[in-house]
């Protein structure tokens, strides 16, 4: 019988999960074997499982699951070097040259583990089955806006938290906008999930937006628009080929520019396409100031749609439902497919 263990989330401000109860009694009912560790901030309570017919386990015993289970979550897996034994569903931010990447690689490799990279599930035409893209997007705006709005009171941003829902998050934003202008944001990618969730939350705070996608960006660039809005939203993932959006000269050219949301957030990948920063930001510190007079802050938050965990779970959840429902047949499909990348990532190690 096949076995899914949905872990519980060790990374610090990670409250999503992606199964919802629903999708469990989904899966059990389709012969599925379905194990959820209790989680002391899983946005999603554990009755929930528990009515579904799990079996609930204590927090973060994967490490001693049966050899047999395929263990689940969202982000990383703590940094401690221990081989990974397992077969694990996860994002694992491994296959765009990241240093991390690498040692998670060479951690499967001594323990005979495998990985089924969640941002690799694709169907036969290339495009992700399941994605946090939408609130992702959302989540990057806001963070973006309340750079913005420190910048006005002559402040960096602070710290930054999660939110019972959408409605609550505006509420925040407008009261915390009050009484100030509004600036002018370019999103590029707006065609995409990530890029309509942004503009969503600029429309919804009255935040015109100048969308651009791969007609606007097909030339390579350079692309000096950019900096004359006062915010840019990148919602492209880093890839080869990707053009270079904001190059290192912007820090010193003449520009309204000020915030820099890079919701995709990939840094260290040498396709990066925003050459001004090499580094996350965080919930604790948001904006990573890059330049002066003007200030020029980069928000580069890895985990953004956990600041609405419970909307963005429930979406997630109901996307990648259908290839969970597969998971009997791990050769074929989205997992056959996310086998070969981890196979062909992993050669040579």
């Amino acid at each position: 019988m096949t076995h899914l263990w949905v872990r519980a989330e060790q990374r610090p401000n990670e409250e999503r999960v992606g199964l919802s109860p629903t999708g469990a009694a989904a899966l059990i009912k389709a012969g599925i074997r379905v194990t959820v560790e209790q989680s002391s901030v899983r946005a999603v309570p554990i009755d929930g499982y528990r009515a579904a017919g799990c079996e609930i386990v204590a927090e973060n015993l994967w490490p001693k699951a049966p050899a047999d289970a395929i263990i689940f979550g969202l982000k990383e897996l703590p940094e401690d070097g221990t081989p990974l034994t397992h077969r694990h569903i996860m994002f694992g931010h491994a296959y765009k040259g990241q240093p991390a990447g690498r040692v998670l690689l060479q951690r499967f490799k001594a323990g005979g583990g495998s990985l089924y990279d969640l941002e690799y599930l694709v169907d036969e035409t290339g495009r992700r089955v399941a994605a946090f893209g939408y609130w992702a997007g959302y989540a990057g705006a806001a963070v973006s806006l309340k750079c913005w709005a420190a910048q006005q009171r002559g402040e960096l941003a602070g710290p930054v938290r999660q939110y019972g829902g959408k409605d609550a998050l505006l509420a925040d934003l407008r009261a915390e906008m009050a009484q100030m202008g509004r600036p002018r944001a370019i999103v590029i990618g707006a065609l995409g999930r990530v890029g309509k969730g942004a503009s969503d939350l600029c429309a919804a705070l009255d935040v015109a937006v100048t969308k651009w996608d791969m007609a606007e960006t097909a030339s390579g660039g350079p692309f000096p628009q950019i900096l004359d809005h006062e915010i840019f939203l990148n919602a492209i993932l880093a890839r080869p080929g990707c053009p270079v959006f904001v190059p290192e000269t912007a820090l010193t050219a003449p520009r309204k520019l000020t915030v820099i949301g890079d919701i995709a957030c990939d840094p260290t990948s040498e396709f990066s396409p925003i050459k001004v920063y090499d580094r996350v930001t965080d919930w604790d510190a948001p904006a990573l100031r890059v330049a002066e007079q003007p200030p020029l802050d980069v928000t580069a938050i890895d985990n953004l749609p956990s600041m609405l965990p419970v909307e963005s779970s429930e979406d997630y959840a109901a996307q990648l439902l259908p290839s969970l429902l597969t998971l009997s047949d791990l050769d074929a499909g989205v997992w056959g497919r996310a086998m070969a990348e981890f196979k062909r990532h992993s050669a040579g190690l």
